[in-house]
């Protein structure tokens, strides 16, 4: 990488930035060309965490937990007047649960999906972005380009647009476009592709098992789609690819499952030789297990930036981080080049939203922005059937309700959330009751019987499946199907497969976010007030075929 690489696609510098560029890089000491190389997570607004970064010194953050953007704007101003270069500040711009505090509450990509109107993305992507750099963030980690193949993988499920291909295709581009026209920064993921895995990364290593001729027909397509459109950034997963590394070593042994966030062959020869990005790599969180089952940080760590990653994606110990690349500089295992390539990437990225004059926040009209989601959610849920014709419901017929709820699931909450619908019901005039483990209530004594089930795509569970037991909280409950006594309807606000353990439930609704906007678009449906969305994104009888009926 030199600097008159800078005037290429995706940066398109000019001679005056590749300057601000240059004299960026000449200013930075040893220390700090080491500490630009890391983005740290900031949960919330500690005071000591604050000041460690302040200290610390790095190239970016990554935001979890703040506050208005009044308030974010002022510590991200703060912040940057301690660092040497002004900050990249990360999210994950993904919706629903993942939406910025105070932002309007917007469909997951698996809800835009089963919308498929590119339009209604464009906008939901315009509002996401405006807020983003209102609250300081210049950078999001998405699209998802993931292919939701495997019904059983809980880490693509919501987070992706669907299985088919050119759906995704058309959302996520367009996606990637519009954040980058309002000066966000896109991170496509997760380079080399997930989703024919159903096992997560969190906890180990996945695998893409495409040969070469299916992964160019899938993944290729849709990163080089996205690199010909200009994507700034890709991130780099701990995801092996054993078929590109044994047509290059045939006898490759282990190494062909080695994760690509550390592979040269899959960074440098696959997404940068073969599919020709020239923009700044960023490996996937490094404290994941698909990264630590491989091999011990002391090792791994140096060779996130020698294998061709530009950014180290945060650290739990970020005074033990830095002493393993110094030891690798000094053992031979990283250069001094390497290092200077990677940060003329992150230095070209920042040029390339301007970040080396001051930036001004765009206004925000909330109330629009609000009233857009709203309506936008009644056009998402989705009846997948109703054999019994039980909906739309209403008092006359349906007023006594038992609720089987299996509560809101969030990765980064201790406790769940308890389901507003409920309350939501109650406002319709129905009489609702909540079953608990302990209640010995049957179900023939009320007109309905609604599960309501809030597992979105979640992050270090491995697998996300219809717990019978935990739902009605007894050994003899868990067996008992009351569907031909009592009209039933089962929701999941979340994970679009839950058939698979209940096929022959007879009313079933995929509404894939869990956010109170879906679960009154939800009610709305359930009474007639709006009409269902009928386009499935994937599918959602997992093969079954009982499961139609």
């Amino acid at each position: 990488m030199t600097f008159d690489d800078l005037a290429n696609p995706p940066y398109n510098l000019d001679g005056q930035r590749i300057g601000w560029v240059k004299d960026a890089l000449s200013r930075l000491s040893d220390d700090d060309r080491l500490s630009q190389l890391f983005n740290l997570v900031l949960f919330g607004n500690d005071p000591g965490e604050i000041e460690r970064i302040k200290n610390f010194r790095p190239g970016s953050i990554t935001r979890f937990g703040g506050a208005d953007a009044t308030t974010e704007r002022a510590l991200i101003a703060m912040l940057n007047e301690a660092v040497p270069v002004p900050l990249l500040v990360s999210a994950d711009l993904e919706g629903s649960r993942l939406s910025l505090a105070g932002a309007a509450e917007m469909p997951n990509p698996l809800g835009l999906a089963a919308l498929n109107d590119v339009e209604a993305t464009q906008e939901v992507s315009s509002i996401m972005a405006q807020e983003a750099r209102a609250a300081g963030i210049n950078w999001s980690f998405t699209p998802v380009l993931d292919i939701n193949a495997a019904f059983r993988s809980s880490i693509v499920a919501t987070r992706g647009f669907g299985s088919d291909i050119d759906t995704i295709e058309r959302h996520a581009i367009k996606q990637m476009e519009v954040f980058q026209r309002h000066g966000v920064a896109s991170a496509v993921k997760h380079w080399p592709g997930e989703g024919f895995d159903d096992r997560d990364q969190h906890l180990l290593t996945t695998v893409n098992p495409l040969d070469l001729k299916r992964w160019e027909e899938s993944f290729g397509r849709l990163y080089r789609r996205a690199i010909d459109s200009g994507v700034l950034s890709v991130m780099s997963a701990h995801i092996a690819f054993p078929a590109f590394i044994r047509s290059l070593v045939p006898d490759a042994g282990l190494e062909a499952y080695r994760p690509a966030s550390i592979s040269r062959l899959l960074n440098e020869d696959l997404l940068r030789k073969r599919l020709g990005f020239n923009g700044v790599i960023v490996s996937d969180a490094t404290p994941m297990a698909g990264l630590g089952s491989w091999s011990k940080r002391s090792e791994h760590l140096p060779e996130i930036i020698a294998s061709g990653c530009d950014v180290i994606l945060f650290s739990d110990d970020w005074e033990a981080d830095i002493g393993y690349l110094k030891a690798a500089l000094a053992d031979g295992r990283l250069t001094a080049a390497r290092i200077e390539d990677a940060l003329i990437r992150q230095l070209g990225l920042k040029a390339a939203l301007g970040l080396d004059r001051p930036q001004s926040a765009p206004t925000i009209d909330k109330a629009r922005n609000n009233a857009f989601g709203e309506a936008l959610a009644r056009r998402i849920p989705t009846l997948v059937k109703d054999v019994a014709e039980t909906l739309p419901l209403n008092v006359g017929d349906h007023r006594r309700v038992l609720v089987f709820s299996g509560d809101i699931v969030i990765p980064f909450l201790r406790e769940p959330l308890q389901f507003a619908l409920p309350d939501m019901l109650r406002q319709e005039g129905f009489e609702v009751t909540v079953h608990t483990p302990d209640s010995d209530l049957d179900p023939r004594n009320f007109d309905l019987v609604l599960y309501l089930l809030g597992d979105e795509t979640l992050l270090t569970r491995g697998r996300v499946f219809l717990d019978w037991l935990k739902l009605t909280g007894s050994f003899g409950n868990a067996m008992h199907r009351s569907w031909h006594e009592v009209p039933t309807v089962m929701i999941s606000f979340g994970y679009p497969y839950l058939l698979y353990d209940a096929p022959r439930v007879p009313t079933y609704v995929n509404a894939y976010s869990t956010t109170e906007t879906m679960q009154r678009a939800v009610v709305d449906a359930l009474v007639g007030r709006v009409p269902w969305n009928r386009n499935n994104p994937v599918d959602p009888f997992c093969g079954l075929d009982d499961a139609r009926f």
